[in-house]
């Protein structure tokens, strides 16, 4: 691919509607929840934690009792929020949704737990982003089903214990090292989610296209998965552009040529980059000659903050095997070159062997 970034100077700026992002974006919320599975059996992929889940939430309704809390990690998109819904609908319980930054106060916790009814299941997405007071009080919750509400300030405090029924947590989180090690203890069931292979996008692309009512065939679902960075959600979103591209530049059917078209129109190229993306490597191989780099001048380089090239960009690049991440700063593999179908300058440094790449912090390449 030799792309369309010949420009000398780059503007780019993400307005947090990419098409790529694994995190939901403005049309997601409603479109997601006419598409998500309502059971076990209809999830599609992470067989290993289906298996896994299924036995916890068996034995629990063959006891009759509420089943142990489960924590849900992984990056955005990968069907945590849906995983949560199949855990209250094959217990037979109703779900209570909330998160992390909306319980900034134990008070506010307290509020939740204290209206719970018994064996309900209380989801708790970005369950890191909690507030330390709040963190605190679930511990408690979570292990003797009891909270102790302080009346009072002072020498005069009180502390009240009030008696909860027993309910299960599903705790959702994208940075799990973010969450102390007595919270994560007190979990009884611990899922990683794996990024998607393209079979299992494929399927779920196929029923999601049967529920949209559009006509896609084989190979352009096919096309699309591979372009979806391993994430459901990205998929879907990408299906709903192809589909608006057919309906108006079409005759409302998806096949390969319709699919490459739209996606193409969208700038997702084949492995799933998109400007923004494909904007950090042009400036990394030819401004910098493929590195190292540090992040801050990269991110300058392209117009955008430092936090959104390294948690925006980064992931997908680094997993792609486009970018390595050295003591010495962003470097560009070969498979980065190859990709914008470059070649690399007599002399340039080849990035770190496999095991070596560690984070650039600090980056020596930025002195401030």
């Amino acid at each position: 691919m030799t792309g369309d970034l010949d420009r000398p100077e780059l503007e780019v700026h993400d307005d947090g509607s990419r098409l790529v992002a694994g995190d939901p974006v403005a049309d997601d919320a409603t479109i997601e929840g006419a598409l998500r599975p309502r059971t076990l059996d209809a999830f599609i992929g992470q067989q290993r934690v289906k298996d896994q889940l299924g036995l916890v939430l068996e034995a629990a309704s063959a006891r009759g009792r509420a089943a142990d809390h489960v924590l849900l990690a992984g990056p955005p998109g990968l069907g945590k929020t849906t995983l949560s819904m199949i855990i209250a609908a094959e217990l037979g319980m109703p779900l209570r949704v909330t998160s992390g930054p909306a319980l900034q106060h134990a008070g506010d916790l307290a509020a939740v737990l204290s209206s719970l009814i018994p064996g309900e299941v209380l989801f708790l997405d970005e369950i890191h982003r909690m507030s330390r007071a709040a963190e605190e009080m679930l511990y408690l919750a979570m292990e003797d089903f009891r909270v102790d509400i302080i009346v009072g300030k002072g020498p005069g405090a009180t502390a009240i214990p009030l008696e909860l029924p027993p309910f299960t947590l599903v705790g959702a989180t994208t940075r799990a090292g973010l969450l102390p090690g007595p919270l994560r203890d007190r979990f009884g069931f611990t899922a990683h989610m794996d990024f998607y292979e393209t079979v299992d996008l494929r399927a779920i692309l196929a029923r999601s296209a049967a529920l949209l009512d559009v006509a896609l065939t084989d190979d352009a679902a096919a096309e699309i998965a591979g372009r979806s960075r391993g994430t459901p959600r990205v998929a879907n979103r990408l299906l709903r552009r192809v589909r608006d591209f057919a309906q108006v530049r079409a005759d409302g059917d998806v096949d390969l040529t319709i699919a490459r078209d739209a996606l193409a129109l969208y700038e997702v190229d084949e492995i799933g980059l998109d400007r923004l993306d494909r904007a950090v490597l042009d400036a990394l191989l030819r401004r910098f000659g493929g590195g190292p780099v540090g992040l801050s001048t990269l991110a300058v380089a392209v117009g955008e903050e430092s936090e959104t090239v390294e948690t925006v960009c980064e992931p997908f690049l680094v997993r792609a095997g486009l970018l390595a991440r050295t003591p010495r700063g962003r470097v560009a593999t070969p498979a980065a070159w190859s990709h914008l179908g470059l070649r690399p300058p007599p002399g340039s440094t080849p990035p770190l062997p496999f095991g070596e790449a560690v984070a650039a912090e600090p980056d020596a390449s930025d002195p401030a």
